[in-house]
């Protein structure tokens, strides 16, 4: 199939090209670049431009024949939501609604959105299943719901077939190092704690020790950016046959570890120290957050291959190392 993929340039979106290239479909990249990595677009054409601009998206459907879109394009930093919650909105959800009206106007009906854990909020439960609240407490969040209720009103209308994927905390990088992670700002554990090991001047800060947990730090459920992308090409499957359904799931692993583990496995890749200080709590984290990950091991077959820590943080720390020799 030929797939258009929207934020194709960023983090997970490329990883996901890459798996969809080597399955035999065909990316093309939709991608303003305003966080995204002109150098990250490897395995298809990549045409720069906004997801609300309708002349670009039709032109872009009618030349390339796309047959089902991955939607990735948005902002993602839960604190800058919070700080300029208009911001969200408009990129999230004014420009996603720019963008279905072009799709539906070129007959595109089958998208997978890329959702978040977010969207629950501080959960009851723990592990989350899909049928907990949808509570969002902050922005972003907010805006991915308001997203994900958009197209489950399109699809109970018979207008397209979407499924949502609520990812945790994505990680990792490609086997080959050629792409990972690389935010600016980065706000991640993983990265940063990496960063605190190899650099001398770089100090990670902790939010938080004293939460209700092993250690008392925060726990969370990190997914192997490969395995995030194996969970889009197994839902574009399930869109070839579900036109009209609207679907979620969970991508997690159904593991959380602390922060503190993490910090660990990170000196123990790296035979060096995380340089780190402590700090109080944020606003806003939960504790816990650790997926279900059942219905989507159940209905689409997903499980996840690389998703074990040191895997994650060995593969995370080969592109940390990859992209300061390239710099």
């Amino acid at each position: 199939m030929n797939i258009l993929v929207t934020g194709g340039a960023g983090y997970i979106g490329s990883h996901t090209c890459k798996l969809l290239a080597e399955r035999g479909h065909k990316p093309v990249v939709l991608d303003n670049l305003s966080t995204g990595h002109r150098s990250f677009v490897k395995w298809g054409p990549l045409v720069e431009g906004d997801i609300r601009q309708a002349d670009v998206v039709e032109r872009v459907i009618r030349e390339y024949s796309i047959d089902a879109v991955i939607h990735f394009a948005a902002s993602s930093i839960v604190g800058e939501s919070v700080r300029d919650p208009l911001k969200y909105f408009d990129n999230n959800v004014v420009a996603s609604t720019e963008f279905l009206k072009a799709l539906l106007k070129t007959d595109v009906r089958k998208i997978v959105f890329s959702s978040t854990c977010a969207v629950y909020g501080t959960p009851e439960r723990v592990p989350i299943g899909e049928g907990e609240s949808r509570k969002p407490i902050n922005p972003y969040g907010q805006s991915k719901l308001a997203v994900e209720n958009v197209l489950e009103a399109l699809s109970q209308s018979h207008q397209v077939g979407a499924v949502a994927l609520r990812y945790f905390n994505a990680s990792g990088a490609s086997g080959e190092a050629e792409i990972g992670e690389d935010h600016n700002p980065e706000t991640h554990l993983i990265p940063l704690a990496i960063r605190a090991s190899l650099e001398q001047n770089y100090e990670l800060r902790v939010f938080g020790d004293d939460y209700d947990t092993q250690d008392g730090t925060c726990v969370r459920d990190y997914v192997h950016v490969t395995d995030l992308a194996e969970a889009h090409l197994l839902a574009l499957d399930a869109l070839s046959t579900s036109l009209g359904a609207f679907h979620a799931y969970n991508v997690g692993t159904g593991s959380g570890f602390s922060v503190a583990q993490v910090i660990d496995e990170v000196e123990r890749v790296t035979g060096k120290p995380v340089k780190r200080s402590m700090g109080p709590r944020r606003p806003g984290d939960p504790a816990t957050l650790v997926a279900d990950p059942q219905k989507i091991q159940r209905e689409l077959g997903w499980q996840p291959k690389y998703s074990s820590l040191n895997n994650i943080i060995e593969t995370a720390v080969r592109w940390q190392k990859s992209k300061a020799h390239k710099l």
